[in-house]
C-alpha cells in the first residue's frame, strides 16, 4: 500500500535551519522552496528581494506548506544575513565558486544555527553575501550544464544537511 501524510511513519523533526533567497523571482520556485521547507522541518525561510511573488502561482504549488512555515520577507539579503551571522548563526552559501567544497565532503555543525542562502535563478548568490559566508558549498555535478533548478539544488543541499543532522 502505498502510503501517504495521513498514514506514513516519518517522525516530525525540527532542525537549526534558515533558508535565505537572495533574489529568488519566480513563483513556482518561492512555492516548491515552501514544501521543501516544511519537508526538511526547517526553521524560517526568509525571501528576499523587490520581487517576491507570494501569490497565486505561489499559492498553487506550495500546496499549503506556506502555512506551516514560519517566513518573512525582507528587501534586502545581504541585510538578513548580516543580522543572522551577528547573532551567531553559522553562514553558508550554495553555489559554485573556485573555493567551495562540495557539500556531500562538508561537515555541518551541531551546536550553532544554519543559514543556507540560495541565489538568484539567473545569476546566483550576490558576492556580497559570498564574501560574508563561512563557507561555500556545491553540488557536484557530471553532466555539461553548471547548474541546476534553485529548488532542485535546495532539496538535494537540505537532504544532506538534515541526513548529517538528524537525530535517530
Amino acid at each position: 500500500m502505498q502510503l501517504n501524510h495521513y498514514n506514513s511513519k516519518f517522525k516530525p523533526q525540527d532542525f537549526p535551519v534558515t533558508l535565505v533567497t537572495d533574489n529568488v523571482s519566480d513563483g513556482a520556485n518561492i512555492g516548491s522552496l515552501f514544501r521543501a521547507a516544511d519537508a526538511f522541518g526547517v526553521a524560517q525561510l526568509f525571501l528576499c528581494g523587490d520581487r517576491i511573488p507570494l501569490g497565486k502561482k505561489m499559492s498553487r504549488t506550495a500546496r499549503a506548506s506556506e502555512k506551516s512555515v514560519p517566513y518573512q520577507t525582507a528587501a534586502s539579503a545581504l541585510a538578513v544575513v548580516k543580522h543572522l551571522k551577528a547573532n551567531g548563526a553559522v553562514i553558508l552559501s550554495l553555489e559554485i565558486t573556485d573555493t567551495s567544497l562540495p557539500i556531500h565532503s562538508f561537515k555541518f555543525l551541531k551546536n550553532k544555527p544554519i543559514v543556507l542562502v540560495l541565489g538568484d535563478e539567473n545569476f546566483g548568490v550576490s558576492d556580497a553575501i559570498l564574501k560574508l559566508s563561512d563557507a561555500l558549498i556545491h553540488i557536484d555535478m557530471f553532466g555539461v550544464n553548471s547548474s541546476m533548478n534553485v529548488v532542485q539544488a535546495c532539496t538535494i543541499a537540505l537532504y544532506e544537511l538534515t541526513r548529517q543532522l538528524r537525530v535517530f
